[in-house]
């Protein structure tokens, strides 16, 4: 078998794909990148040869990410691209026509607009947690919770309580203020979900056209470790 291996190297997770010659995910891999980006890819690689064929041939390798040049070093990648390329380039493949992208990842956001195919603009936020995973990372750890619970236990919240998303340490003293007033679990956490979408769209998403196709990019999946 021949194929290529995808590495995106993150602030908050490190993701591999291994891919056969038509570009059809054979394997993925995703784990928490704790703050040593060559000690997960590595541990990563070791885990994808072992779901691989031995006589696998890997074709080419390609990083992204905020960790993709240390990381295209370490592996001798083919190529180094940016996060706005790569998603931009990933979400024009799987959905043609795509016009705006979303993206939310651990520690910034973005917007990608696309016209014709052609990257026409963006932003990021790299200023504030509060339009970040990172911001319901932090909360669900102040609720005790599991952030792999987080999302389904917010769904089911049927009146999201309202609270301050502007800035992430405001947003904890006012989710601690509903917990003391007696709002229930299920609420706040659809709360503190609808307060990241207002955040991303009043700061990231400010002044952008936004049209469809629309595709969401970045979240959290489970661990396959």
């Amino acid at each position: 078998m021949k194929g290529y291996l995808g590495i995106d190297v993150g602030s908050v997770s490190t993701n591999i794909v291994f891919m056969d010659e038509e570009t059809n995910v054979l394997e993925s891999l995703y784990l928490r990148t704790n703050g040593q980006p060559v000690v997960t890819v590595q541990r990563g690689l070791r885990q994808i040869r072992d779901k691989i064929d031995k006589n696998t041939v890997i074709r080419g390798v390609g990083t992204t990410g905020s960790g993709r040049q240390l990381t295209g070093v370490v592996v001798g990648a083919d190529a180094i691209k940016n996060e706005i390329t790569a998603h931009a380039v990933a979400a024009s493949h799987l959905v043609p026509g795509v016009q705006t992208i979303l993206e939310i990842g651990g520690q910034d956001s973005k917007i990608i607009i696309l016209r014709n195919g052609v990257v026409a603009d963006f932003a990021m936020n790299t200023v504030c947690a509060a339009g970040t995973g990172s911001f319901l990372d932090q909360q669900a750890s102040r609720l005790n919770i599991a952030i792999e619970e987080f999302g389904d236990l917010a769904l089911q919240g049927k009146t999201p309580v309202r609270i301050a998303g502007r800035c992430a340490v405001f947003a904890e003293s006012d989710m601690i203020h509903k917990q003391q007033m007696g709002f229930n679990l299920d609420d706040i956490l659809a709360g503190l979900c609808e307060a990241l979408v207002r955040n991303y769209l009043n700061n990231v998403g400010k002044g952008k056209e936004i049209l469809g196709p629309v595709v969401f990019q970045g979240g959290w999946q489970p661990t396959q470790e």
